[in-house]
């Protein structure tokens, strides 16, 4: 294997079937499909610039325009969704589900494109380039929020981008409407999770009234702010909500699944000048760890 492979047999197995290529799409076949996927692995977990992709992985534009495709229409999701039905099948999925989000700065040649300063972000329709393309400014300057919803072993289920001084709670019932996960055999797919394990950020009374509504253990700390709020209106303000913090102690793994994230540099920081591939390299991301969660074997 040489130092430029990033995929062993067992892993091309599981995802090739779920290439277009091989679902029989119209038109020319794709060439390569292995090594342009792996070619666009290299690039992210490099960090490098797309034309600076060794030419073994073939021509960059044939790279870059693949993944563009994959990210644009859905394909890198549909991998994702497929590796989540087996996982799933298996028992592999921890149901208890953390949320977090992780602000990472957009490199200046990332930013380069005419941007609408308060435009949708793309979790209205996930294959749609929003007009601001999930870039704004916070403290640290231009950045990018990756938003994640993963399972209790730190693995991802569910990714979303949006401008880096976006809020947290404003983004968490687009995550969880997006949670997602088909059944291998009959059945409607699974889209509740046992309990969601969130900071304070995610402590509100619009957030919990939605888990209590479907069903869902709310595990969230209560701010200060709100506590004091709540005791100044007396008998008015309520019961303090239901907190368990020997289970709190489990939500450290969204955190720890950020440290993955950014193991690949093309995600630590964004190069992309689209918000579509650079979503699509985090669905990739999330994909390489679902692969070698469930091994070689398919």
């Amino acid at each position: 294997m040489s130092c430029t492979s990033v995929l062993t047999d067992g892993q091309w197995a599981r995802i090739q079937p779920l290439l277009p290529s091989s679902l029989g799409r119209r038109g020319r076949p794709f060439r390569d499909d292995r090594r342009v996927v792996e070619g666009i692995i290299y690039r992210y977990r490099c960090g490098i610039a797309w034309r600076d992709v060794p030419a073994e992985f073939g021509p960059w534009q044939t790279i870059w325009k693949r993944h563009r495709r994959y990210g644009g229409d859905g394909t890198w999701d549909r991998i994702l969704a497929g590796l989540l039905t087996e996982a799933d099948a298996r028992g592999e999925v921890d149901w208890s589900v953390s949320v977090d989000s992780t602000v990472n700065r957009a490199h200046q040649h990332g930013t380069n494109l005419p941007r609408a300063t308060g435009a949708p972000s793309n979790y209205m329709n996930l294959f749609t380039e929003p007009d601001d393309h999930a870039i704004g400014r916070s403290r640290g300057g231009l950045s990018t929020k990756i938003h994640a919803l993963v399972d209790g072993k730190g693995r991802p289920l569910v990714l979303l981008v949006a401008p880096g001084q976006g809020g947290d709670a404003p983004m968490f019932p687009h995550l969880i409407d997006h949670l997602k996960i088909n059944r291998a055999g009959p059945g409607r797919p699974r889209t509740r999770p046992d309990r969601v394990r969130g900071d304070k950020a995610y402590s509100s009374r619009a957030i919990r009234s939605l888990l209590r509504g479907r069903r869902i253990a709310a595990v969230i700390p209560e701010p200060a702010d709100q506590i004091g709020h709540r005791k100044r209106r007396g008998s008015v303000g309520g019961r303090p909500p239901l907190f368990d913090k020997e289970d709190y102690k489990g939500r450290n793994v969204v955190e720890r699944n950020f440290n993955t994230f950014k193991q690949w540099q093309g995600l630590a920081t964004r190069y992309d000048k689209l918000a579509l591939t650079y979503r699509g390299g985090a669905v990739l991301r999330a994909v390489s760890i679902w692969l070698a969660a469930l091994g070689d074997t398919p």
